[in-house]
């Protein structure tokens, strides 16, 4: 591989020739060859608006030479649109608090920068700095948690708008499946009969309110923590910078930002970001709970409940012709597990800052990304390819349902519970329907067991026979 120098604190390094990136880049790329992974785009994008905002507000502070700013915001607009993505090569699990990082962003831009201004890559003086310009009244400390809030920002439409279609997904099945009535079932035993609409609606409204606390958490990442540069101080930063910075990264954003209200909390404390995470750690429990059930509702088909039927995507099996698996239901299962685990590095990382600084902050990045990476394609493939095609086993639903002694709670406010109890136990162990007992045994004659055990009403509450709703 042709290879050029560049020169950072420590001395002279090789660089790949063609590498846009430069010395402190490599010696991360070189110390840190820890796991293969990249920054996610919107860790990049983040940076790289962060990049531009910088050069604009300090030109427009009179502290940077506009043909310089004008570079720099080229260079850093087109990482913003994707360009040069195959530059940003630090791991992850890097040095603390992401001076990697940062410092790859830096380089990548300032090396750009000089390009666009007629200077080419092995050139031995290049006319853009990526400390002195690129990172002028900033450091890593007050970048990277700022990345951090801006990341998860730009991605929470998407976050927001793969959640809440999931919920009218399962909304419209509610509607749909509004005239199955079935057994409940609570502890996975046999209770009082529901509506197979009325559980889809339960799914529907959950899905619902994780997005919003996933909508409230996130406006506590809008307190931008920029322009405290090393220590929440702000030294080497112009007085106005803070505030025109929120002012232009919520431009660039394109959602309102706010000035950070103190910027030594927002410097040292990853507090918000671990809200936003656990925010999403509670939508994958919901929605591990919704997949269990889509997988017990559908089971057997011919040994298991089978009161719904999913859309059969793939074969199931190699060896067993015919089998067809949930597979979608195990996939967001899997997705959701690995949320959790994402979710608990962020708590662990998030207490492990010491002072002014909490040297984590790379794999809380990294995490969250991730997080919210996975949880949009897993949810939009959930709800297309497998919530949307769900199908109601009616026939399946009402048999289960005629066989369910429970039936006879709705009898407890005319015959007792404790006589209710042996009917139940009777119709159990002789396999006849409660109707059927229940007249036999004299509680009620015909007419008024059948009124009393209309399923449908029980699903519509109230207490049986005694006009006090539910018929």
């Amino acid at each position: 591989m042709d290879m050029r120098i560049e020169k950072d604190s420590l001395g002279e390094m090789q660089v790949p020739a063609g590498a846009y990136y430069g010395a402190q880049t490599q010696r991360a790329v070189l110390n840190f060859p820890i796991s293969g992974m990249h920054p996610y785009p919107a860790f990049v994008w983040s940076m790289a608006t962060i990049k531009r905002a910088a050069a604009e507000v300090n030109r427009d502070l009179g502290l940077l030479d506009p043909k310089l700013a004008d570079a720099i915001i080229t260079a850093s607009q087109e990482v913003r649109e994707g360009g040069l993505a195959d530059q940003f090569v630090v791991d992850p699990f890097q040095a603390g608090a992401g001076t990697s990082h940062n410092m790859n962003i830096n380089e990548v831009i300032a090396n750009r920068a000089s390009e666009l201004l007629g200077v080419p890559l092995n050139a031995d003086k290049k006319p853009v700095s990526p400390n002195d310009h690129v990172n002028m009244a900033q450091s890593t400390n007050d970048t990277i948690p700022t990345a951090i809030r801006l990341g998860c920002l730009w991605r929470l439409p998407q976050l927001l708008e793969a959640v809440r279609s999931l919920s009218s997904a399962l909304a419209q099945k509610a509607v749909e499946f509004d005239d199955v009535i079935k057994s409940g079932r609570t502890h996975l035993q046999d209770a009082v009969p529901v509506r197979l609409g009325q559980e889809f609606s339960g799914y529907a409204r959950a899905v619902a309110r994780d997005a919003g606390r996933i909508s409230s958490a996130a406006d506590n990442l809008r307190r931008m923590p920029i322009g405290g540069t090393a220590t929440g101080t702000g030294l080497n930063a112009h007085p106005e910078y803070h505030a025109r910075m929120v002012a232009r990264l919520s431009e660039l954003l394109g959602q309102p930002l706010q000035k950070s209200d103190n910027l030594f909390e927002s410097m040292q404390s990853m507090a918000d970001m671990a809200d936003f995470s656990a925010s999403i750690r509670t939508l994958a429990i919901t929605l591990i709970r919704i997949a269990n059930d889509f997988r017990l509702l559908s089971s057997g088909p011919s040994t298991g409940l089978d009161e719904i039927r999913l859309p059969a995507v793939q074969p199931g099996s190699s060896i067993m012709p015919g089998k067809v698996n949930p597979v979608m239901a195990e996939m967001l299962d899997m997705t959701c597990f690995h949320v959790i685990g994402n979710d608990q590095t962020v708590l662990m990382a998030a207490q492990a800052g010491q002072l002014e600084l909490n040297v984590m902050m790379p794999i809380i990045a990294h995490n969250l990304f991730e997080m919210m990476h996975v949880m949009i394609g897993a949810i939009n493939a959930f709800t297309t390819r497998c919530v949307i095609g769900v199908k109601a086993n009616r026939e399946k639903a009402t048999g289960w349902l005629a066989k369910n002694a429970i039936l006879v709670t709705a009898l407890n406010p005319v015959i007792g519970y404790l006589n209710g109890a042996a009917v139940a136990k009777e119709a159990m162990a002789t396999n006849r329907p409660i109707k059927e007992v229940v007249v036999e045994k004299g509680f009620l004659n015909a007419e008024e067991a059948e009124k009393l055990l209309d399923a449908r009403k029980m699903t519509e509450g109230g207490i049986q026979g005694t006009g006090g709703g539910g018929g």
